[in-house]
């Protein structure tokens, strides 16, 4: 049995015996339970792309409803049983649609899927660690997430359907079980299933950052780590110090449900009878879920910046442009992102004085945001691009974050707020900014690292087709919203046609909602391509992208541990591209500086004297050489 070598962060060496890889593995150990990051890697993304794909046909059911409100389809009956008597579906059910379909896509896929696969791929191939801090409960982890996935769907089968108070889940709906039909088992379904989610969260959190800060190979400083790395770390930070706050505000609605506390309830009347409810408030449950809600969108959307990051310097052959700016952006984001979430209840009666502050610290985290934007842009100008489907993705991801985060300026602002809060306006805002950005990112990520993953390559022209038209239909689907939010249109009713002044923007819902069945139709071709590549793609070598970070010394085939022999030694930034002098325009992280003397500049030796000096001697010399010449 062969001896490993694994280096920590201070470069000490630690022989390890028999790693896994050694060692004969059950189906069960390898691909169930595995406590490998990488499988784990696969298994939030498989489960991610499943719950994806019922939250799209759950919107595509909602859609259809939109667009022809009064006709019938008996279809949706043989399909949706009671749900759709009729052929039509139910207002109940509708709202339940809507409900589980935002539930599922914030935290289920673009929550979990997204930091699940590429924190848990990347962390240790990136710093340069054998696997995470705590595979065990990694592992655990996954299964947290799986079994809450699991409870969500399962509440359309119990008797009175899904939870259906928005997924914001506001009381008093979701506190009074006999509030309507999707205040029942359903919200407990909902509850409990969170509760899982928040769980799994947590362990992946805690195993993300005690990897980042522990398990850095020799020479990964923090200023030598990628941008997804950063990106990967904050999203964790923020998540430990956010989501323990949505646990409590559910636990405490557990009990008004359960045990008749009054936390969120007073004054109630059921059914024309006085509830003993009295000194509760709905509005402390508001501040509860959006001291997580407004982090939530950044727990969303920063993995996908530094996936974009990299991606586009990669496949720009240029450094990121600012890497320090940007480094310095995510952070000023993490911060600043626990301070704004009243601007969510301006219309709650907040105070006019508390509402300005709001809307003061909403407006200032648009700095950082912009830095971002502009050194994304920066990194493309003058750049080799090569458009690869997962380069296209990225641009795709930096476009719909600036159109969105345009529309996010007139909803931080308090006076228009009041104006457009549940309107129209505020589904195309997040939908763009939020949801169309970071699936996005999450999938340049997948056309990025599939290589890594998988061995094999995806077939590039579905790629290309995939994106266009995800790309077109997502600006169809979602820009027209802007100006029925701008007329007053709300948000989650069930028939425009029943209000006169709201009937001319029925073909504007019928075009809406054939441009999310062709977008829908799209995503299959893409589900198409990325099962059958990962059996029959084109096998892909050991740096298909020519990338310059650690993930991409690890050998093609899989092991757990990452690296065969002794982790390579980091001695340089990841953005080293196209540098005047050097032999090729990539210089991976672990090529020394004593091999690339003729690219050096001073600057590589900020905080190295001894190799300034060399540096100098040999420039010395040069300029000797050339003038004997």
């Amino acid at each position: 049995m062969s001896t490993l070598a694994v280096h920590d962060h201070a470069g000490t060496h630690h022989d390890e015996h028999g790693h896994e890889h050694h060692h004969d593995q059950s189906f069960l150990s390898k691909y169930v339970f595995s406590m490998d990051h990488k499988m784990i890697a696969k298994q939030f993304l498989i489960t991610g792309i499943t719950m994806a794909v019922i939250a799209m046909i759950l919107s595509i059911l909602f859609r259809i409803q939109l667009a022809y409100p009064d006709k019938t389809f008996p279809l949706l009956t043989t399909l949706l049983g009671r749900f759709a008597p009729n052929g039509r579906i139910s207002p109940d059910f509708y709202l339940a649609l809507v409900t589980i379909h935002g539930t599922i896509m914030v935290f289920f896929v673009l929550t979990a899927g997204l930091s699940g696969t590429f924190a848990n791929l990347l962390i240790p191939l990136q710093v340069g660690a054998r696997d995470m801090a705590s595979p065990f409960m990694n592992m655990l982890s996954y299964w947290f997430f799986f079994l809450a996935s699991v409870i969500m769907l399962s509440s359309f089968f119990v008797q009175k359907g899904p939870a259906s108070g928005g997924w914001t889940i506001y009381p008093p709906l979701s506190a009074l079980p006999k509030a309507m039909p999707g205040s029942g088992e359903g919200m407990t379904l909902w509850l409990i299933s969170m509760v899982l989610f928040v769980a799994s969260s947590l362990m992946g959190g805690i195993n993300y950052v005690s990897t980042v800060l522990n398990m850095r190979t020799k020479g990964m400083d923090l200023w030598k780590m990628p941008l997804t790395i950063w990106a990967l770390f904050l999203t964790a930070i923020l998540g430990i110090l956010a989501f323990p706050v949505l646990v409590a505000g559910v636990v405490l609605l557990i009990f008004d449900r359960s045990v008749g506390t009054s936390f969120y309830l007073s004054d109630i009347v059921l059914n024309g009878v006085q509830q003993p409810f009295e000194g509760g408030s709905p509005i402390l449950f508001q501040h509860l879920f959006w001291f997580l809600g407004h982090p939530e969108v950044y727990i969303v959307i920063m993995p996908a910046m530094g996936i974009s990051s990299e991606i586009m310097s990669v496949n720009s052959r240029k450094p990121i442009f600012g890497y320090h700016a940007m480094v310095y952006s995510l952070i000023g984001i993490t911060v600043l992102s626990f301070i704004v979430w009243g601007h969510h209840m301006f219309v709650t009666g907040m105070n006019p004085f508390l509402g300005g502050v709001f809307m003061i610290t909403t407006l200032i985290i648009a700095v950082p945001s912009a830095v971002k934007t502009f050194n994304w842009l920066a990194t493309l100008w003058r750049g080799n691009i090569r458009f690869t489907p997962a380069m296209l993705f990225a641009i795709g991801m930096v476009s719909f974050f600036i159109s969105g985060g345009l529309t996010g300026i007139f909803l931080g602002n308090a006076a228009l707020d009041i104006n457009l809060h549940d309107t129209y306006f505020v589904v195309a805002h997040f939908h763009l900014v939020m949801g169309s950005a970071a699936i996005f990112g999450m999938l340049a990520g997948v056309y990025h690292w599939f290589p890594k993953m998988f061995g094999r390559m995806m077939d590039e022209k579905l790629g290309y087709l995939h994106f266009w038209l995800t790309f077109i239909c997502a600006y169809l689907v979602f820009f027209p919203m802007h100006f029925m939010g701008l007329d007053g249109v709300p948000r989650r009713y069930y028939a425009f046609t029943e209000f006169a002044s709201m009937q001319k923007w029925l073909t504007i819902n019928t075009f809406v909602t054939w441009a999310a069945i062709i977008a829908a139709l799209t995503q299959f071709g893409f589900l198409y391509n990325f099962f059958v590549s990962i059996f029959k793609g084109r096998k892909a070598t050991q740096n298909p992208w020519e990338s310059n970070t650690l993930e991409w010394t690890t050998p093609v085939e899989h092991l757990h541990g990452n690296w065969p022999g002794e982790i390579p030694t980091v001695y340089r930034w990841p953005y080293d591209y196209s540098k005047p002098g050097a032999e090729e325009d990539y210089i991976p992280q672990t090529v020394p500086y004593s091999q690339t003397m003729s690219s050096n500049v001073p600057h590589d030796f900020e905080d190295n004297p001894v190799g300034l000096e060399e540096l100098n001697k040999f420039t010395s010399t040069l300029k000797a050489n050339e003038q004997v010449k």
